[in-house]
């Protein structure tokens, strides 16, 4: 058999709720006659519990009907219960993988067998037995002792069907997880491809740091931030939307390998490429420019995409990765010219002339140019992809171009059709990122929401004295969605932001 649980029903009507619950009183009656007659039941803990897939490794040779003494210790999740009469088996499930459990009423005599074939799909138990293959050839433990850990109350997802309500699946992750071994497997990688962006840095000489979350002016890239009252302080704070500025200030102060990885956040829509709370990792390098950064994002992506086991369409591993101009790559997408049209009101009308079906209106030139870059390249960068120079309107923090008079020393760098990273050759000048600044206030008074906040602080580091420098940012959310082949950014994040 299967099992006797009924599956949770859709809470839509009395009666749904009304056989949810008398469910549930079911199961918390049998946890409590479990805690009167075992007295072993549900402890504290359950040492010495080996991971299912190093047994299942370690023991793939056996052949069908061949038993060993080997005793083992696994833990987890019953998902399935076949049999009947003086034997059964069990599936139990961990985070890495899924044994047989085969239960024999000779060997845990009649009151444990009871009480282990009368468990419920979702309670965790805790194993004692020797590896064996069945006759039909699928390894299993033999039950030779075993512990109730826990009783689920509620039954779990069905486990054929899994959670079908997309919604269900990221406001309750903990049903998607036990539902499903494929998002199990997500969130494993997202947790190697983070560690091995670290071991790179880390290898590289890059010192890991933690700057503020709270922060009494926002900057360090162009969008708008989440504002919150400090009681004690009685001022407004915001949460960071880049580390960009506090990081670069370490490397005015000698630190000249930086980097930190954790939250920005930024107030903006949710679609499947945004979600305002998301991880980045940024790393600053003193002596460096933006070619030695692409050098370094080749080399970081190539590590995370190991760890993370990629092989699919996309070409990490061959590097030098293709380069790009941005105003090349809007030119051959639309036909449009950025720097001939410099602009709003001319780079509008050439937009119009042209046919594209993109807003225009109150839109200032950076703008216009950045949205004919998103609508119409962006898309069509599969493989992994360099843009290279960018307007320096769109950049008031990059350096100059050393060649190209009115660009910037920036890059992005596409895949899969997203923006991944963002980097610059660093301005180190006071004087000249003064003026940019005071540029950005100008954009804010026409409108520009996104436009980057004056920030005299950083100034004042500047004037201190800055080494040239090279630096990127990776959006490590949408990096794991290429290397686990997701569509959308919540398949990726734990709990991403939900509409109410």
């Amino acid at each position: 058999m299967s099992g006797t649980d009924e599956q949770e029903p859709e809470p839509e009507t009395d009666s749904a709720r009304h056989g949810l619950e008398e469910l549930i009183a079911e199961r918390r009656a049998k946890a409590l006659r479990l805690k009167q007659s075992d007295p072993d039941a549900f402890p504290y803990s359950f040492p010495g519990v080996e991971p299912i897939e190093s047994i299942l490794a370690a023991y793939e040779h056996l052949t069908a009907g061949e038993e060993t003494e080997d005793k083992h210790r696994v833990a987890g999740r019953i998902a399935a219960r076949r049999g009947s009469g003086k034997a059964a088996f069990l599936d139990l499930v961990d985070r890495t993988g899924k044994v047989q459990l085969h239960a024999r009423i000779d060997v845990l005599g009649e009151d444990a067998f009871a009480r282990l074939t009368t468990l419920d799909l979702g309670d965790l138990v805790g194993v004692d037995g020797a590896v064996l293959r069945s006759r039909r050839g699928e390894l299993s433990l033999r039950v030779d002792r075993f512990k109730i850990l826990a009783k689920a109350l509620r039954p779990p997802p069905d486990k054929h069907h899994g959670l079908n309500d997309v919604e269900t699946r990221y406001r309750r992750r903990e049903l998607d997880l036990i539902a499903s071994a494929d998002a199990r497997q997500t969130f494993i990688a997202r947790a190697r491809i983070i560690s091995a962006i670290r071991s790179y840095l880390d290898g590289e000489g890059f010192v890991e740091v933690e700057t503020p979350v709270l922060q009494p002016l926002y900057g360090g890239a162009l969008a708008r931030p989440f504002t919150t009252h400090h009681n004690a302080l009685d001022r407004d704070l915001y949460l960071r939307i880049a580390t960009e500025l506090y990081l670069k200030r370490l490397l005015v102060g000698g630190l000249e390998r930086v980097y930190e990885l954790g939250k920005d956040f930024r107030n903006e829509g949710l679609s499947p490429k945004h979600n305002p709370e998301f991880t980045m990792v940024e790393f600053y390098e003193a002596y460096a420019d933006y070619n030695d950064a692409a050098t370094r994002l080749e080399g970081l992506v190539g590590a995370a995409a190991k760890a993370a086991g990629y092989a699919s369409e996309l070409d990490f591993a061959t590097t030098p990765w293709r380069r790009v101009s941005f105003a090349g790559a809007i030119q051959d997408a639309t036909g449009i010219d950025v720097r001939a049209h410099r602009e709003a009101d001319d780079l509008r009308a050439a937009i119009a002339g042209r046919g594209l079906e993109m807003p225009t209106e109150g839109l200032t030139w950076p703008q216009l140019a950045d949205d004919l870059l998103s609508k119409y390249v962006e898309p069509t960068l599969i493989q992994p992809t360099f843009v290279l120079d960018y307007p320096i309107e769109l950049s008031p923090l990059a350096r100059e171009h050393r060649s190209e008079p009115g660009l910037v020393e920036r890059w992005e760098a596409f895949a899969g059709g997203m923006e991944i990273a963002n980097a610059f050759s660093e301005l180190i000048d006071a004087d000249v990122q003064r003026e940019r600044f005071r540029a950005q206030e100008r954009l804010q008074t026409e409108g520009d929401e996104e436009a980057q906040p004056y920030d005299e602080l950083f100034v004042q580091a500047l004037e201190q004295g800055m080494p040239p420098a090279g630096g990127v940012g990776v959006g490590i959310d949408r990096l794991v969605m290429l290397l686990t082949g997701r569509d959308s950014i919540r398949e990726v994040v734990l709990f991403p932001a939900m509409r109410d």
